[in-house]
């Protein structure tokens, strides 16, 4: 039995490493200088050992993914608990949104492509989804606006999304990315607010 347990915390050793490795060459190079090969040579292993984790490349780059949307989830969270009122929280976790995207451009880019099936990114998009419908849906029956959350929800990634691109593409800076997504949030707000 001890022998298995250690077998089993190898093995979830070795994982670790080749996901810590294929996130460095992802977050530092992008998606492109990504391998199978180049992730075997990091973590000084044959590329049969790191295939005995990994079906593939897409399988790797879904699971760089997936923790990608954990710590966005994370970071949108913790920016939400930091405000005094929802307007706040709200532009808040827009503003962490743009700040992960700049900070995170070879990742954010994996998060928002083809790298995982449509299905399956929704699915590890869903808990960034859900801190923003939390607040939308409170901030909507708070201030008695009646509003398709979904919609809504959808609106302001859209539109943070379309931003954080332009931050990107060097179309805009990080710094300003930030401020125009927060101010395109309020006037969001403002717009929902008067068709009330």
């Amino acid at each position: 039995m001890p022998s298995k347990e250690r077998r089993a915390r190898q093995r979830a050793d070795v994982r670790a490493r080749i996901i810590g490795a294929a996130s460095t060459v992802l977050v530092g190079e992008g998606i492109a200088a990504l391998t199978m090969r180049r992730v075997a040579h990091d973590v000084e292993y044959t590329p049969p050992v790191i295939y005995q984790h990994f079906a593939n490349k897409d399988a790797l780059v879904g699971e760089l993914v997936r923790q990608g949307y954990g710590e966005l989830v994370r970071q949108l969270d913790a920016a939400a608990q930091e405000a005094p009122d929802l307007d706040a929280r709200l532009t808040g976790v827009a503003a962490a949104y743009l700040r992960f995207a700049a900070e995170n451009v070879h990742l954010f880019d994996a998060m928002n492509s083809s790298s995982l099936p449509d299905g399956e990114r929704r699915a590890a998009a869903e808990p960034v989804i859900g801190v923003v419908w939390d607040l939308m849906s409170t901030w909507a029956q708070t201030h008695r606006v009646e509003l398709d959350v979904g919609a809504a929800c959808e609106i302001i990634w859209g539109t943070l999304l379309g931003i954080a691109t332009l931050g990107r593409l060097d179309t805009v800076d990080g710094d300003r990315a930030r401020r125009l997504g927060v101010d395109a949030l309020r006037l969001l707000l403002q717009g929902w607010r008067a068709a009330a």
